[in-house]
């Protein structure tokens, strides 16, 4: 089931990375002196941000090697 999620539904992956990154920057946007009122928020901001970039790079990892298992065992069948 991991397998299928992970191959299949790469949109996913990629989904999560880019929530993470917007949170990224905005979190980062709001350690400026200006936005000084927002500083916590900022720094929720800036751990799910980069909790999201994590996720979605772990997504990409498991498809990769998902993949590169695919390739090996079928040209092993072979």
């Amino acid at each position: 089931m991991l397998q299928t999620l992970v191959r299949d539904y790469s949109w996913i992956h990629l989904g999560i990375g880019l929530f993470g990154n917007f949170c990224f920057v905005v979190g980062s946007i709001l350690f400026f002196k200006t936005f000084d009122s927002y500083y916590t928020l900022g720094v929720w901001l800036f751990v799910l941000g980069s909790t999201g970039m994590f996720l979605g790079s772990l997504g990409e990892l498991a498809k990769s090697l998902y993949e590169r298992r695919e390739k090996a065992d079928n040209a092993h069948a072979r």
